[in-house]
């Protein structure tokens, strides 16, 4: 498989917060309908602007030859429940609450299945990160209970899978003295002032928000660890072990384990195939311009892109773009998607 060095330009340098500069042009886009012609602007959802999802679209958009608006929204949940209503053509979304969406469980049950919901490619792997004050006396994960914790607001990738660990852990919200649910560009200032202890984020690292509490408010991150974090990744076919390298935030931040997810690309059916085929062209025809343009996106390659952390069948467009790659078989596909409607 090639790694995308056929790209049309490839650019030294690049700042990995993408530069204000491009979010002149990207702010001017408009909404596009769902059987968008080529002419038409994109909208992709990312969550809030403050993490690694808003960065990945405003990549994406970064590579399109056309109009593009990478539009802040509450979160994964809240963009896959616009992804089933129309609402947008295509959202970013945490690979588990991608699993729920396409089984009608957790939050989606009352929904019900999302069958016409469809898999562009998966991105950055995404730890669930939990960020204490330093003066807290928070030393492991079972310390949070009876604390200050901001765990996400409702609607958003963190929320959910914080409620999960909560399951888990036997965790109800009335555990947490006082519950916190801000959005994630809020959390840091508030850990900042002393009005939570701790925060969780489940995010690509390295995170401006978690680097900004570090650096600005003694904060330090934990170990999410425990016979019920090994049960809940063996589980569960979304999660996976996962890390933070030490010294990623400083020489007196240690590196930590926990678990995660993968951020993904998602779309539906009724989403314009030639839309969907521009949008995984401009990343995987850039490939080199991609990875250059977050540190999480360095490590990435098409292999994994297109297979780990999908739950939800190929779109078409993205198919035909990875058939003509030769990465995929329209009968392996078409069998993966079969299997999938039938264990549904």
């Amino acid at each position: 498989m090639t790694s995308g060095n056929e790209a049309k330009n490839t650019h030294s340098t690049h700042d990995w917060r993408l530069a204000p500069m491009l979010g002149g042009w990207l702010s001017t886009a408009l909404l596009m309908s769902l059987t968008a012609t080529a002419n038409d602007h994109v909208v992709i959802a990312t969550a809030s602007t403050s993490g690694v999802y808003h960065v990945t679209g405003r990549a994406i958009c970064h590579l399109m030859d056309t109009a593009c608006e990478p539009r802040p929204s509450p979160g994964s949940f809240a963009n896959l429940e616009a992804i089933r209503k129309g609402e947008v053509p295509i959202a970013l979304a945490q690979s588990d609450l991608q699993y729920y969406a396409v089984e009608g469980i957790e939050g989606f049950a009352d929904a019900g299945p999302d069958e016409s919901l469809r898999a562009l490619f998966s991105v950055h792997s995404e730890p669930f990160t939990v960020v204490v004050r330093r003066d807290a006396g928070i030393a492991d994960i079972n310390d949070l209970r009876g604390r200050a914790v901001n765990i996400g607001n409702p609607g958003s990738g963190q929320r959910g899978t914080m409620q999960r660990l909560m399951d888990a852990k036997g965790w109800s919200l009335s555990d947490f003295s006082p519950l916190n649910e801000l959005p994630a560009d809020q959390q840091s200032l508030e850990l900042c002032h002393g009005r939570i202890e701790a925060m969780v984020y489940t995010v690509g690292h390295p995170n401006s928000s978690i680097e900004q509490a570090i650096r600005l408010c003694s904060a330090t991150l934990i170990d999410v660890t425990g016979p019920e974090i090994d049960t809940l990744i063996s589980e569960s076919p979304y999660y996976t072990s996962a890390s933070i390298p030490e010294g990623l935030y400083g020489d007196n931040v240690p590196g930590v384990k926990t678990f995660g997810v993968r951020a993904t690309v998602v779309a539906s059916e009724n989403t314009d195939p030639d839309l969907v085929y521009r949008v995984v062209a401009a990343v995987f025809d850039n490939f080199d311009d991609f990875q250059s343009l977050h540190p999480a996106f360095s490590v990435l390659t098409p292999e994994q892109m297109i297979h780990e952390g999908l739950s939800a069948p190929l779109h078409e467009g993205a198919l035909r773009y990875y058939m003509e790659r030769g990465w995929a078989e329209e009968e392996e596909s078409l069998e993966e998607e079969t299997s999938e409607q039938e264990e549904g």
